[in-house]
C-alpha cells in the first residue's frame, strides 16, 4: 500500500479527494493509505512521520506556498514525488517548480478525477524506476519569459518540459518549424539554467559559409590563414561555461558535423592551426527547422552526431496547431510593435481577429509578427483593419463532393497544372456559388493533407515539407482523418 500525502486547504476538495483515493483498489486491496493536511507545517510534519510516496501539494496555503516548502518537502520524503496543484496559469511558477524537481504542475478544479489518478500513478511508476539524485535550488531567474505566449495544453506541456531542462546540464535540440521561435526557447532554458549570469553565444549554422564557420566556431590562431592576422577566440570559447546555442545545426556540412562531434564527444577542442587542447565548458543547444532522421536517411546528416544531440528533444508546436493562442499573441506584439513603430493601434475588431486565427501561418509566430507590423504601420487610427490583412486561402468542399462534375477524394483528383505552379484540383480555381458547400477548416485540412499524399504517392517526408508541418504532426493528423496509408512510406 502506497501513502499518499494531500495538502490543501479547501476542506470540501481535501475529503472528496481522500474518499476518492481510499476507494480505489489494486489487487483487490487498497491502493492508497490516504493522510491530509491543510497547512504548510502541518504538511511538513505529517510527511516527516509517515514518509508518502507522493505529495499532492497544494500551491496557495494559510502560512506559506507550496513552492516554498517543496525543498522541505523533499528533503523529508526522500523519493516522493510531489505535484503542484494551482488555480492559476502562471507560466513562470510553472518553470520554477518543474526545476525545483515537482513532477507534474496540474491545475484545478479538475476536469477529471480519471486524470489525476493517471499523474498520480505515473509518479508511483517514476518512483520505483528512479530516483532523485539531487534537489534544486529555487532562485529567482534572471530573465522573465518574455515572449512565450499561451495557454494552450501543447504550450503548457512545453513550459513543463523547459522547467524540467532547466534543472539539467544536458546537451538539447529543440525541433520546429521557421518562425516558431527556437532560439527564444533557448535563451529562456538559459536563462533560468543558471543562478547568476552566464555568457549566452548564439550562431546561425546555415548564415556562414564553412570556410568561415569552423573559425566561427572554434577561433584561430595568428596566421593560420590569410588573414588571421590575431587569436580570435571561437564561440565554443566565448560561451565560457554558459550555453553555447547552434541554430539551423541541420544545414552544416558533414566535415564540420564529424569536428562537432569529436568535440562533444571529448569536450575539447582546438582553434584553427592551434595544438592547444580547450575545454568545452559551456552546454550545448542545438536547434533546426529539418527532420534530422529524414536527414540521417538521406545521408545528409551523421547518425552518430544525431544521437549526440537528441539527449533531451524540445518539439516546438507551429501556431496553426494552437491557434487558441493566437488572441493573446496578438495583444502582445501589438505592444511591441506599436513602441518600436511609434503608434498607438490597440482596438481589434472581432472579426479581424477572426480573420487572424483562420490564416495558415505557415511562417508561424514570426509571420504573424510580420503581417501585424504590416497592419499597424498601414492603419489610420487606433483600429486593426481587416483590409490590410492577408486574404484567407480558398477553401476545400467535403470529401467526396464533386464539383463542376470532378470528384474530390483524396485518390482521385483531377487538376491543372500552370506553366509556373504546381499540380491545382480543380476545386480550388472553380467557383463556389453555394455557401453550404463551403467546408469546414478541418474538413479543409483533411482535404490538403490527402491531396498532398496523392502527389507525393505517400512519401510521408515530402508531404511534410510541402505542407510546412512536423513529422510528428502529420502521423498525428493521418490517424485524426483516417488517411489511407496503405502507399505511405
Amino acid at each position: 500500500m502506497e501513502t499518499l500525502l494531500i495538502v490543501d486547504d479547501d476542506l470540501s476538495l481535501l475529503e472528496s479527494l481522500k474518499m476518492h483515493f481510499e476507494d480505489i483498489e489494486h489487487d483487490g486491496a487498497p491502493r492508497y493509505q490516504v493522510v491530509t493536511a491543510t497547512s504548510a507545517a502541518g504538511a511538513l510534519r505529517i510527511a516527516q512521520e509517515v514518509m508518502p510516496s507522493v505529495v499532492i501539494l497544494d500551491m496557495k496555503l494559510p502560512d506559506r506556498t507550496g513552492l516554498d516548502i517543496i525543498e522541505e518537502m523533499k528533503s523529508l520524503c526522500g523519493d516522493a514525488r510531489i505535484i503542484l496543484v494551482t488555480a492559476f496559469h502562471d507560466m513562470e511558477t510553472t518553470i520554477r517548480a518543474m526545476k525545483a524537481g515537482a513532477f507534474d504542475y496540474i491545475h484545478k478544479p479538475f476536469p477529471d478525477l480519471a486524470a489525476l489518478d493517471i499523474v498520480v500513478a505515473r509518479a508511483l511508476e517514476y518512483r520505483q524506476l528512479s530516483r532523485r539524485a539531487a534537489t534544486v535550488s529555487v532562485e529567482s531567474a534572471a530573465a522573465r519569459l518574455g515572449d512565450i505566449v499561451g495557454t494552450s495544453p501543447l504550450i503548457q506541456q512545453l513550459v513543463k518540459e523547459i522547467g524540467k531542462v532547466a534543472a539539467s546540464r544536458a546537451t538539447v535540440l529543440i525541433n520546429g518549424e521557421s518562425g516558431t521561435g527556437k532560439e527564444l526557447i533557448a535563451r529562456v532554458i538559459h536563462n533560468y539554467s543558471y543562478d547568476e549570469p552566464k555568457p549566452f553565444i548564439g550562431i546561425n549554422c546555415s548564415a556562414i559559409v564553412d570556410t568561415l564557420l569552423e573559425s566561427e566556431l572554434f577561433g584561430h590562431e595568428k596566421g593560420a590563414f590569410t588573414g588571421a592576422n590575431a587569436v580570435k577566440p571561437g564561440k565554443f570559447e566565448l560561451a565560457e561555461d554558459g550555453t553555447i546555442f547552434l541554430d539551423e545545426i541541420g544545414d552544416m556540412s558533414l566535415m564540420l558535423q564529424a569536428k562537432l562531434l569529436r568535440v562533444l564527444q571529448e569536450r575539447e577542442f582546438e582553434r584553427v592551426g592551434g595544438v592547444k587542447r580547450i575545454k568545452l565548458r559551456a552546454r550545448v543547444i542545438a536547434a533546426t527547422h529539418r527532420h534530422l532522421s529524414d536527414e540521417v536517411a538521406a545521408g545528409r546528416f551523421r547518425e552518430d552526431l544525431y544521437q549526440r544531440l537528441k539527449v533531451i528533444t524540445l518539439q516546438l508546436p507551429a501556431l496553426r496547431e494552437r491557434r487558441e493562442d493566437i488572441p493573446l499573441l496578438v495583444q502582445h506584439l501589438l505592444e511591441r510593435i506599436n513602441e518600436k513603430v511609434h503608434k498607438r493601434v490597440t482596438r481589434v475588431p472581432p472579426e479581424v481577429l477572426d480573420h487572424l486565427t483562420r490564416l495558415p501561418w505557415r511562417g508561424n509566430v514570426r509571420e504573424l509578427e510580420n503581417v501585424l507590423t504590416r497592419a499597424v504601420v498601414l492603419a489610420p487610427g487606433e483600429v486593426l483593419l481587416s483590409e490590410n490583412l492577408p486574404a484567407l486561402e480558398p477553401a476545400f468542399p467535403e470529401p467526396g463532393q464533386p464539383i463542376n462534375g470532378q470528384p474530390t477524394n483524396g485518390h482521385h483528383v483531377n487538376g491543372t497544372h500552370g506553366p509556373s505552379g504546381p499540380l491545382l484540383p480543380n476545386f480550388l480555381v472553380a467557383p463556389i456559388d453555394d455557401p453550404s458547400r463551403i467546408p469546414t477548416l478541418e474538413e479543409a485540412e483533411r482535404m490538403l493533407i490527402e491531396l498532398t499524399m496523392n502527389v507525393t504517392k505517400g512519401h510521408k517526408g515530402k508531404t511534410c515539407q510541402i505542407l510546412g508541418i512536423s513529422r510528428p504532426t502529420l502521423e498525428r493528423k493521418l490517424q485524426k482523418y483516417g488517411v489511407r496509408q496503405d502507399q505511405q512510406q
